[in-house]
């Protein structure tokens, strides 16, 4: 039975819908790091939030993971190279939140702009300090956006209904999309230097760390008034320190922080900063949101095969899962086949789509090739992990696509290129079933079994015969027999399924047959 480890507190949605969907569910709420490791064995699933630091080590223990799902967009808290090197697939909800964490990137804006928190401390205390709290009004100033994702399109949404004029700094961001959503495409220097507020909406990486600085700081406009609700790195609080006392900077408004939890912290205290607690997603509608999303989508994967909002692999939806499921059978024969008969190191891979795979989601189909062309390499991969170890070992992926169809109505072909020859082999699909129709360019029509021999030969008379005469010897029965060739005695090939796999002896017997050039048992 598929079972999952729920280690984070999260709303009930979550357990009730695994359950719904027949998973074992266990709720085990503040283990140690020594605790999970002991137990994560046990389990297929694990569904996280922030507080479960998912480290090399828990995933090296994880023997049975296959996914690990995280209840919200930061997945800072799990080793995403562990984890794809296991072959686990990383999950996250990123929509789940967006709309909450926009809104409190709104809310801290005009906290800001009318320094409200110090002027709700001052009236608690029985002042009445009206002339002491001027503010200044958004409409028709301009905010500048770092990150314009879901969550920085959100807030880009809001500032507009607020009349305020938007510019984004994304490079990921085309200008088609910035014309879409209303914002005015920029680079970072301008935005810093053009911004009254500038809110952060970036994740937290090499690129993006520190990416507020004092440097940046200095091409600002005196007065700025910054907002993060995104990654506590993404700003030196230093250097934001020395930007407030210096004028500069006229206020910060921070929901996270570079070390959290945030019981200290330099910035607190001064009266130009508002902060709160890292409360971003912290509304009962997003939380049930997302404690809801990972489980479903936890539950597809593991039941099903289909992949969202995943990390490291290609997203396939639980109806191109039974779609792809033929191909995906077909892809990874394909790949089998190429990875048994070689013995050299690979340098490239191109895979080419024909026909109507070429319309179909392609990307879980190259895993899957990738997959099965290592397999029989090494151990522990599947189609998470295959296109990472194509990368490590500096292998070239090349995919080609044409929703054209040739002599078939759809068609898979994939050439592998090793240090010291190429080899190609095609397959299509007859009925939803696997075939193999060609092999280093000779035609062929085979349908893989369980065990299977490879031949190569010289098309001469009296193979078959001295072939069928040493299997038969040693009790090899055999199943089905394909044959092609190139042309009459020139090159040829044999595809023969048999019952089990032969002895070493009996394929040294068939590799010393006259005309034999190759010989290779293959299982798939």
């Amino acid at each position: 039975m598929v079972k999952v480890l729920i280690s984070d507190k999260m709303s009930p949605l979550a357990e009730q819908c695994f359950k719904a969907r027949g998973i074992d569910v266990d709720v085990k709420v503040g283990m140690s790091p020594e605790e999970l490791t002991a137990c994560i064995g046990e389990y297929d699933g694990l569904a996280v939030r922030s507080a479960t630091k998912v480290r090399a080590e828990i995933i090296e223990a994880a023997d049975n993971l296959k996914v690990i799902g995280r209840a919200g967009i930061g997945v800072d808290n799990i080793d995403g190279e562990a984890a794809t090197e296991r072959g686990i697939v990383v999950m996250n909800t990123p929509f789940g939140n967006s709309i909450t964490t926009a809104e409190h990137a709104i809310s801290l804006m005009l906290a800001l702009a009318r320094q409200i928190p110090e002027a709700n401390a001052s009236t608690h205390g029985g002042k009445w300090e009206k002339s002491r709290f001027m503010g200044v009004e958004l409409m028709g100033k301009t905010l500048g956006i770092i990150g314009c994702g879901n969550i920085g399109s959100v807030v880009a949404d809001r500032a507009q209904g607020l009349k305020m004029k938007v510019i984004a700094y994304d490079p990921f961001l085309s200008p088609e999309h910035a014309t879409d959503i209303g914002v005015e495409k920029v680079e970072l220097d301008d935005l810093l230097g053009r911004a009254d507020f500038i809110s952060l909406h970036t994740p937290l990486t090499d690129a993006t760390r520190d990416i507020i600085n004092a440097e940046a700081i200095a091409k600002m406009k005196t007065g700025v008034r910054i907002i993060n609700c995104a990654r506590g790195g993404l700003l030196v609080e230093a250097d934001v320190l020395a930007g407030l006392e210096a004028g500069t900077v006229a206020g910060v408004a921070l929901d996270v922080f570079a070390e959290e939890p945030a019981t200290e912290n330099i910035l607190f205290g001064h009266p130009g900063v508002v902060a709160t607690p890292h409360l971003g997603a912290a509304t009962t509608e997003a939380q049930e949101k997302v404690a809801l999303q990972v489980a479903e989508q936890m539950a597809d994967y593991l039941l099903s095969g289909a992949v969202t909002n995943a990390l490291n692999m290609p997203s396939v939806s639980a109806e191109e899962a039974a779609r792809l499921k033929p191909y995906m059978e077909l892809a990874e024969q394909l790949g089998s086949f190429a990875g048994q008969a070689t013995t050299s190191a690979i340098r490239e891979v191109t895979i080419a789509y024909e026909g109507v795979c070429g319309e179909l989601n392609c990307k879980p189909l190259t895993s899957v090739v990738l997959q099965g062309l290592f397999s029989h390499l090494m151990v522990g991969v599947n189609m998470v992990n295959a296109p990472t170890i194509a990368k490590q070992r500096d292998i070239t992926i090349r995919e080609v696509r044409s929703d054209e169809a040739g002599a078939y109505q759809t068609l898979i072909s994939l050439l592998v290129v090793t240090e010291n020859q190429s080899r190609s082999i095609r397959g299509t699909l007859f009925n939803d079933e696997p075939r193999v129709v060609e092999i280093k360019d000779i035609p062929i029509d085979a349908k893989l079994g369980p065990n299977m021999l490879y031949i190569t030969n010289r098309d001469k008379p009296g193979l078959i015969g001295n072939l069928g005469s040493v299997l038969g010897d040693a009790g090899v029965n055999i199943a089905t027999f394909h044959l092609g060739r190139a042309d009459e005695g020139g090159n040829a090939i044999a595809l023969i399924e048999v019952d089990g796999t032969p002895p070493e002896a009996v394929m040294d017997a068939v590799c010393e047959l006259e005309n034999v050039v190759q010989a290779i048992a293959m299982r798939f």
